[in-house]
């Protein structure tokens, strides 16, 4: 049987797992762009190599975006304790409920623990913000489904 340090751990590094796998899919896709934006000769359609050219730019803006929206994520999972006890729920904290079980980090989707689901979201996903400062015994209504927190460390 796992301590609940041990249990916060292991969905810690499995957000750690999934941002890292979304920051080496965003590098290789800038890659990918850069490579395009290199090797692309000056055709004689000189209008058709331009647009080419701004489209290539355009993703790449949008991959560097996500690329720095990766690093912010990386940020906040970096102040996580999970050895912190908090009597409310806060980030880092895992909430069980009678219907389902958090992980208040990052939105990782699920994540199972010794045959335990949590569900890995972050703390201003609509859920997230209901659960935010509640206690062992509180109550949160969301969509037309009532959950009472059972458990939390």
């Amino acid at each position: 049987m796992k301590t609940n340090s041990e249990i916060k751990q292991e969905l810690l590094t499995s957000c750690e797992a999934f941002i890292d796998k979304r920051l080496a899919n965003v590098q290789h896709n800038i890659a990918e762009v850069q490579h395009a934006l290199t090797s692309e000769t000056k055709s004689t359609a000189g209008d058709k190599h331009e647009t080419g050219r701004a489209m290539l730019q355009l993703e790449r803006e949008k991959f560097g975006a996500q690329l720095a929206e990766i690093n912010l994520v990386k940020k906040a999972l970096s102040k996580i304790n999970v050895t912190k006890r908090s009597e409310t729920v806060c980030l880092g904290s895992a909430v069980l409920t009678n219907k389902s079980n958090y992980f208040i980090a990052i939105s990782a989707g699920e994540i199972e623990i010794d045959t335990t689901k949590y569900f890995a979201i972050a703390p201003n996903t609509p859920i997230g913000q209901l659960l935010i400062s509640k206690k062992v015994g509180d109550s949160i209504r969301f969509r037309d489904q009532e959950f009472t927190i059972t458990d939390l460390f």
